[in-house]
């Protein structure tokens, strides 16, 4: 029998940091007690009602939310976005046990799974620790008696006195279930969290998880493959056996790994002991050598102060000289007394020099020695840089580099970096970066450190400018910073919306994916019946489609990115007045497919299009970016033509009333101009021919991998 005292850290909730109580499984396979999931929940949801704000964080002092969900709050308070009553709603539930923010599903706690098995070895632990303590019955007059058995149909302890009243024989309740004393009942069948009068009897093998034959037949998982639960009970009782027969039979070898282990914790101890004394003899040279320079710059300043406070102090003596009957004024007066002309010659000339000197002295007063300091002041500028580097430098780690095209600056910055030799030999990254500010003369670094080779940032500023570099760190020895990478944040807070599927959306020429971020135009029948009814070649379709969030007030911006194999795309904004206008009046006259040699002067007609126009649009097509033609805009035709960029973006101003298209790679704006944003502004789109357009995913900390890795 295993030793159920030597199993305690596998029975230790990850929230609370104690045993177990009616444990939950989570979607990512870890238990958490179900008090622990309602106090994170309600901490989550208090977070969100306070902003995201740390003091909204403390009443709990057991749970902590993680950094990552915290962000995710921040940001989705900060938008101020609301759909629509039909989107579906999910929650978010930050896991302690492995730090992901893990989707509950519209059903939260009641759609988890109560682990009895792992209850039921937490309940044999507890007796276990607490074997002396005995249970009691629950229907003995005071003082109760010691139970002897529990029944698992009534929940509840009795002796046997008490049991043979409760449980008399010929009844019903003579043919419960009884076991040893016990407090932990378990119901006897496992019934589905979703359909709460069906029991289990499956096992999905995509979800890993116990499903009734409702969830199967039109829940949520249809279309997934299942297996009878005894066929999957067989089979994981089979895996796991073997498994632990397999360790088991190695137990030698665990015990040899184990002596080895045990060598190597001393190995380590003594080493680290070492590296420490030739760390400590590294610091007291540098300390020796600081002490040196302290020394010879203090001796320096106190030579020159002694002299300085000499010549200021005999400066003093020779002006107190100058006073009456003081000094010379006071010897000179003396001198004057003498009625013998040749004694006084003799004296007075001398006298008369050393007066004159006075005088010219007093008319251009000069301190005989300064009092600052300035040519003394120590600058350890660059001897603070170069310690604050000091760090165990090893030719050994690579130097990682941020890789610019998987980096990306949207509602947050995703920043990834990679090794030249594809290798992770460092255990831990420091990312640094700092705003470029042409006002400030020092640089401020701000540092996070990484345990893999990305990380997103949530607290950049707006239409600015960042520096980036990293460093790989292995134990205390690093490598070398990379080189900085300077990349742009969004001119504006991203604004996050779906393609609407109900106004005006053509189903018969658009397709949208399930999630509505992706809509694709698809050349077919319907395009070539609508060209045989027309006879001017000038005159095609475009299909319409807008987001189905709108803006009102307030400067914002977003992303997408175009197919290459684009034959023609539209995007831009439209008022909310002119909709319906917009979906009536589909015909375009300045496709690349128009023949400019129409007899007509190409600025007339450029004049006619933007006047008769509903809504603001730039044109896309053939991997090209059209730039309007406009007055300001150039007028050889060939200058208005871009290459189409990667990732597009569009950054609209309500307050000023001005729209500009960017190339989001870079956060370069191409083209610019005036909006009427008297209405509610909707994002638009149009499509001709074969088209994509894909909407920018917004930038998510981790809770995105899990789904991934499912």
């Amino acid at each position: 029998k295993v030793a159920i005292k030597g199993i305690e850290r596998e029975l230790i909730c990850p929230a609370c940091k104690e045993l177990f109580t009616h444990p939950l499984i989570l979607p990512c396979q870890h238990n958490v007690c179900h008090k622990c999931v309602k106090e994170i929940l309600f901490a989550f949801e208090d977070s969100f009602a306070d902003g995201g704000s740390e003091s909204s964080n403390q009443s709990s002092p057991r749970i902590r939310i993680s950094a990552s969900s915290m962000d995710r709050i921040d940001r989705i308070n900060r938008s101020g976005i609301k759909r629509n009553s039909l989107t579906p709603r999910s929650t978010l539930f930050p896991c302690p046990g492995c730090q992901r923010d893990i989707d509950l599903g519209e059903r939260g706690i009641n759609g988890l799974f109560r682990n009895f098995t792992l209850e039921t070895i937490v309940e044999r632990y507890r007796q276990a620790a607490r074997a002396a303590i005995a249970i009691m019955c629950d229907f003995c007059k005071p003082p109760p008696q010691e139970s002897t058995k529990s029944c698992l149909d009534c929940s509840a302890s009795y002796c046997n006195e008490c049991f043979k009243i409760h449980h008399p024989w010929g009844t019903v309740k003579a043919q419960h279930e009884y076991v040893g004393p016990t407090t932990n009942f378990r119901p006897k069948i496992l019934m589905c969290p979703e359909h709460e009068m069906e029991r289990v009897n499956m096992y999905c093998e995509i979800c890993r998880r116990p499903v009734c034959h409702l969830c199967k037949l039109g829940g949520g998982h249809a279309n997934h493959r299942v297996t009878t639960m005894s066929t999957a009970y067989k089979t994981l009782k089979e895996k796991l056996s073997k498994d632990i027969e397999y360790l088991i039979s190695k137990e030698s070898q665990v015990k040899a790994h184990i002596t080895q282990l045990d060598l190597l914790l001393k190995e380590t101890e003594c080493n680290s002991e070492r590296a420490k004394q030739e760390a400590s003899h590294s610091f007291e040279k540098l300390y020796h050598v600081l002490e040196e320079k302290k020394s010879a710059a203090l001796r320096a300043i106190e030579t020159s102060k002694n002299i300085r406070l000499e010549k200021l102090q005999t400066q003093v003596e020779e002006y107190q000289g100058l006073l009456e009957n003081n000094g010379l004024v006071g010897y000179a007066q003396e001198v004057l007394k003498e009625t013998d002309p040749s004694c006084f010659v003799q004296t007075a000339k001398q006298l008369h020099v050393r007066i004159q000197k006075a005088t010219e002295s007093l008319k251009s007063f000069r301190p005989a020695a300064e009092t600052t300091f300035e040519d003394f002041v120590v600058d350890t500028a660059k001897q603070e840089d170069i310690l604050s580097d000091l760090s165990f430098h090893s030719n050994g780690l690579e130097i990682p580099e941020i890789n610019e095209e998987q980096s990306r600056m949207y509602n947050k910055a995703l920043i990834s970096w990679e090794c030249p030799g594809k290798t992770d030999s460092a255990d831990l990254y420091v990312l640094e970066y700092h705003k470029l500010n042409k006002e400030e003369e020092s640089v401020t670094w701000q540092k996070t450190e990484v345990c893999g080779k990305s990380k997103v940032l949530s607290d950049l500023d707006d239409d600015s400018s960042y520096a980036f570099r990293v460093r790989g760190y292995k134990g205390s020895i690093c490598s070398p910073w990379s080189r900085e990478v300077i990349l742009r944040t969004p001119p504006a807070p991203v604004f996050s919306f779906l393609f609407d599927d109900k106004c005006g959306y053509n189903n018969e020429h658009l397709q949208l994916n399930p999630r509505r971020t992706s809509v694709e135009s698809r050349a077919g029948f319907s395009l070539l019946l609508g060209s045989e009814r027309l006879q001017v070649g000038c005159y095609t379709t475009l299909d319409y489609i807008i987001g189905d969030t709108g803006i009102a007030k307030g400067k914002h911006f977003w992303a997408f990115r175009v197919e290459a194999y684009s034959y023609l795309v539209k995007v831009g904004v439209v008022p909310s007045n002119k909709i319906q206008k917009l979906f009536h009046n589909t015909h375009d006259v300045t496709s690349p497919r128009y023949e400019q040699d129409s007899g007509h002067d190409s600025g007339s007609e450029d004049a006619f299009f933007d006047s008769s126009q509903p809504c603001t649009l730039v044109t896309l097509g053939m991997k090209k970016f059209f730039i309007p033609a406009t007055p300001a805009a150039p007028k050889d035709p060939a200058s208005r033509i871009l290459p189409l960029p990667s990732c597009l973006g569009i950054c609209l101003d309500c307050d000023r009333g001005r729209v500009g298209f960017y190339d989001a790679g870079r956060m370069k704006c191409l083209y610019e101009c005036e909006v009427d944003c008297s209405g509610i502004m909707y994002p638009a789109f149009a499509l001709m021919g074969g088209a994509a357009v894909h909407l920018e995913e917004a930038v998510t900390a981790k809770y995105r991998e899990y789904h991934d890795d499912i």
